[in-house]
């Protein structure tokens, strides 16, 4: 696990063939098609990577499905699972199961009540009743707090309330099936990983991120409230592209977006029990905060976990 723009992917990559396995994304953008550039899709082989299309919603119950059916098959092969990725609600309900739904978000609310008092609530409650139908029948369309909490859940989430609600809590969790070792990546200064964050940016625009974003549009059929198009970077550029600011503000929002998506997966992280944190410098070399069994010998992240893995657990 760990912030955006933290080194996961590479750091994943390393592992593979030291442990015999297979990695799982845990990326809330990285199962979409055609959504590459701006998600920074790796090229090395992925299990949940490129499995919907962006007009198709993937909710945190769709990822806990497929999580679950892709570690039991890695297993039944004899190889190692190794989840990797920044989504803390996808990691969250792999582990611990799908109740209770997200907490209330206080941006979240603000940002629904901001529209509301542009379109009026009736407007809100029709994309609710477009996303949500079963929860929308049950809730007058002037019912303020009721389609903010709804709304509020399905956009911080991806699966509707009612579904939260509907979801069975039989499920085994993986850590009564398996031995799960729990470690998270992070750049020892937060400077490095701003840095990072703003030169990753520019890099995907030379990339041809607009360009990406502009046959997203050219589709006729995707539009600004799906899961897909409200993805870190992608909102901004679509909202460019739509004529909402110029070239410099997309940049500057979209940069801004990143960093406050790194700062909120490292206060669900400062949360997370039994996790085993792993930080770097600048150049993604180990920062030696601290001596013990497990970090003597090691000279970069990989082999920091590897001498974890070699300890009773």
């Amino acid at each position: 696990m760990g912030p955006t723009a933290s080194g996961k992917t590479d750091l994943a990559i390393d592992l593979v063939e030291a442990v015999n396995g297979e990695l799982i994304s845990v990326d809330s953008a990285l199962v979409y098609r055609g959504l590459d550039i701006g998600s920074a899709k790796p090229d090395y082989p992925h299990h949940l990577i490129d499995i919907r299309d962006p007009s198709e919603p993937y909710n945190v119950a769709d990822f806990v499905r497929d999580a679950d059916r892709a570690v039991a098959d890695i297993i039944a092969r004899g190889r190692t699972p190794i989840l990797v990725g920044g989504t803390m609600l996808y990691f969250k309900a792999f582990l611990e199961g799908l109740s209770p739904m997200p907490e209330s978000e206080p941006n979240m609310r603000a940002a629904i009540e901001t529209e509301a008092d542009l379109l009026g609530w009736p407007a809100l409650h029709a994309q609710l009743e477009a996303v949500d139908p079963i929860t929308a029948a049950n809730i007058h369309p002037n019912h303020s707090s009721r389609i903010t909490r709804a709304l509020e859940v399905y956009r911080l989430s991806g699966t509707p309330l009612s579904q939260w609600q509907q979801q069975s809590q039989e499920r085994v969790a993986p850590t009564q099936q398996y031995c799960v070792s729990q470690f998270a990546l992070a750049p020892f200064d937060r400077a490095v990983l701003h840095e990072r964050i703003e030169r990753r940016f520019e890099l995907m625009l030379d990339q041809g991120f607009i360009e990406e974003v502009k046959a997203l549009r050219a589709r006729g059929d995707l539009h600004a409230d799906l899961p897909a198009i409200r993805a870190v970077g992608y909102r901004q550029v679509w909202q460019y592209l739509g004529g909402e600011f110029d070239l410099q503000a997309c940049i500057d929002r979209g940069v801004a977006a990143t960093r406050q998506l790194a700062k909120r997966q490292l206060t669900w992280l400062r949360k997370w029990p039994n996790l085993f944190w792993i930080y770097t410098d600048a150049h993604g070399n180990l920062v030696e905060h601290f001596e013990s069994e497990v970090t003597m010998g090691a000279k970069k992240p990989s082999d920091l976990i590897l001498n974890c893995l070699k300890l009773p657990q």
